[in-house]
């Protein structure tokens, strides 16, 4: 198979419209402007994820990966840390609220629509259960060590982390998250691939040319930027209007969770109908991995360098919504086949979740 020669125009024209925005938004245009500001930004990241796939398919394995959940993970920080600057102190949960909006959309939304959408269709749908197993194992323990340990720990009273707990704890967060990638890419990549798959799937598809690689890296650096100052520039717009709503606070989190993980959703979604649950769930859980194992790295260097005060435990509400979420997880993955009935379990839970955070 050849190559392809050139990228989607969509993709070419994605940062085009977001710098076109960004030289424009002196002349306050008002709402009507900034909603056009919000549907480039999201232009921006879909065509900022296309970009990096395309680089991690012309790199290859394990650096193909990496790259793919480096370029998520930049989208991400970039919208939590501009907002936090444009916060101030008020947003020190910032970052939690939006890493566990990412665990509970992607554990419960996306998997439970994916669940729903597949079963549907074809009745049972199966995958390999070692994969998705190592998947969930590495994400329970990455969780609880960021998000639920801050809460008992004494060295600082509350639910924060003192320096040397921070930079210790987002160490052995990266160490897991590279641990696992090495894992699927390289040691163990059979647990991830579909039944009866061949040995290297990259087989069926051709990698890009050089000159398409280069194109998408300009072009994927074009969108990063466009993402980072796009964020900027509507974040008072989407904190007034949460505020303007009554909801709290934590909203904020999860528009900017699903704002990363539309693209990678879409993704899976689509899979999940073509009878590919396996790769459906590769991506699910593969997003949370990287969410929370190199989102929280990132945010704790900018902590650390700027004295910036975090606040990484969650309420004993949201405690309890993930250690059920884990559990329903491990349940309903754990035998390597799914129904329609798992999908409307996880996505009851997800409701609920999205209920209570607007509704406390």
């Amino acid at each position: 198979m050849k190559s392809p020669a050139l990228l989607p125009l969509w993709t070419l024209a994605a940062p085009a419209l977001g710098w076109l925005l960004l030289a424009r938004q002196s002349l306050q245009l008002g709402s009507a402007y900034t909603a056009l500001m919000a549907a480039g930004l999201f232009a921006c990241v879909f065509a900022a994820v296309h970009h990096a796939e395309v680089l991690a398919h012309r790199l290859g394995e394990p650096f193909g990966t990496l790259l793919l959940a480096s370029a998520v993970t930049v989208i991400e920080v970039a919208l939590i840390v501009s907002l936090m600057l444009a916060g101030g102190p008020a947003t020190a949960a910032l970052a939690r609220d939006t890493v566990f909006a990412s665990v509970m959309i992607i554990l419960n939304g996306m998997v439970g629509l994916c669940l729903l959408a597949g079963g549907s269709l074809f009745g049972e749908q199966r995958f390999g259960r070692y994969g998705v197993n190592a998947s969930l194992a590495t994400l329970a323990s990455i969780v609880v060590l960021t998000l639920v340990l801050p809460n008992y720990t004494t060295t600082v009273p509350g639910p924060y982390y003192s320096p040397s707990q921070l930079g210790f704890v987002a160490a052995v967060s990266l160490l897991l998250y590279g641990t696992f990638v090495f894992v699927q890419a390289v040691r163990h990549r059979d647990y991830f691939l579909p039944e009866n798959a061949p040995a290297d799937e990259d087989a069926h598809a051709a990698p890009p040319s050089r000159r398409v690689a280069w194109a998408s890296a300009a072009l994927l650096l074009a969108c990063l930027a466009a993402v980072v100052l796009l964020a900027k520039a509507i974040s008072p717009f989407v904190e007034a209007a949460v505020a303007g709503i009554g909801a709290p606070t934590a909203l904020v989190g999860v528009i900017i969770a699903a704002t990363v993980l539309l693209p990678e959703g879409v993704a899976a979604f689509r899979a999940a109908r073509a009878n590919r649950l396996q790769t459906s769930l590769n991506l699910a859980l593969g997003s949370a991995l990287a969410t929370i194992g190199l989102t929280i790295p990132a945010v704790a260097l900018v902590s650390l360098a700027t004295g910036w005060t975090l606040t990484l435990g969650i309420d004993v509400k949201s405690s309890v919504l993930l250690l059920l979420s884990l559990m329903v997880a491990t349940l309903s993955l754990g035998t390597g086949r799914t129904t329609v009935l798992q999908g409307a379990v996880h996505l009851v839970i997800f409701v609920v979740y999205l209920f209570t955070t607007i509704v406390p």
